[in-house]
């Protein structure tokens, strides 16, 4: 066992969208694992500082929406507009 997980586990308050738990539920139990599992190793599979080449395509969106800062906004307007050719 790592010293990671050695570590005392902290409580979070997480506010979830209720059709996401009941899927990471039903996913857990056909897995034998718990939500709280399936969670945590979520959240340690995420690069910290890692180049966006590395990135899961999932991880890869979400990392740049939280990079683009004030950016995102006028970036998804530009691809919505492309997209839809400016309806």
């Amino acid at each position: 066992m790592t010293n990671e997980r050695k570590k005392a586990k902290r409580p979070k308050n997480l506010l979830l969208d209720p059709h996401a738990v009941a899927r990471g539920e039903k996913y857990s139990r056909r897995h034998g694992t718990s939500l709280s599992r399936l969670v945590g190793d979520f959240l340690r599979s995420l690069p910290l500082g890692a180049d966006e080449s590395e990135l899961t395509p999932a991880v890869g969106r979400l990392w740049g929406v939280g990079r683009s800062g004030g950016n995102g906004r006028d970036t998804y307007r530009q691809h919505l507009s492309r997209k839809y050719g400016g309806r």
